[in-house]
């Protein structure tokens, strides 16, 4: 399914819709409606990327945190050549919590919608016993996407600290390329170490939720 959106996405982008915006929203969900894709479905594939984007978030934080670790234990060699590395490692730790946020965003929108609009076709129906089984379905979705989402945005939160320090070192490192001020930095290691090993942990937790709900919503399709 993820394939599929993409590819009406894309049409759509080709022939001038926009996708922002509330209006614009409306009116995505509307066309993809057309080609048989509702809502469900797209909320299953921006989970997805989603969980994509934090696991690939994860490994660059573990990949910061190993080429930090490479310079305060630096053994020789231009100090200047490993600020460049780190400093290039920052950038693309940022780019990647910065994706984090957007499919996470995404993630919330369209739930919003698919929420929004599920309630109301709740009294649409005439039938007591099928209003019931809707309703019973709508709960037990929404329950596990509060537990799905709630996993990610305190996942998401790990993140910010983290970039913060990270940050900070790198700056520091800049204008203190000598032996004694790497040194300095070896019980900065230790903090990050620690708060980068708590983010992973988190990550993971957030994409084995992101899993579960991907299967769960699949398997109420089928």
């Amino acid at each position: 399914m993820k394939q599929t959106t993409q590819y009406i996405g894309g049409l759509l982008i080709i022939s001038g819709t926009l996708l922002t915006g509330a209006g614009c929203q409306k009116v995505y969900y509307g066309t993809m409606e057309k080609f048989g894709v509702h809502k469900r479905d797209i909320l299953v594939d921006n989970v997805a990327e989603a969980r994509d984007a934090q696991t690939e978030a994860k490994e660059q934080f573990a990949s910061a945190l190993e080429e930090f670790s490479a310079v305060v234990n630096f053994q020789g060699g231009k100090l200047e050549d490993k600020y460049k590395i780190l400093n290039a490692e920052y950038e693309q730790s940022r780019k990647k919590a910065e994706a984090v946020h957007e499919r996470i965003g995404d993630v919330k929108r369209v739930a919003k919608a698919l929420f929004d609009e599920w309630e109301k076709e709740l009294d649409q129906y005439t039938s007591d016993t099928l209003r019931k089984s809707s309703q019973l379905k709508f709960k037990q979705t929404q329950e596990r996407y509060e537990t799905l989402i709630a996993a990610m945005e305190r996942a998401e939160s790990k993140i910010a600290p983290v970039l913060a320090a990270f940050g900070d070192q790198v700056l520091f490192l800049k204008h203190n390329l000598n032996a004694q001020a790497v040194a300095s930095l070896q019980s900065e290691l230790t903090t990050m170490e620690s708060e980068i090993g708590t983010l992973i942990r988190e990550m993971e937790r957030s994409i084995n939720e992101a899993d579960a709900f991907i299967q769960e919503m699949t398997q109420q399709e089928s």
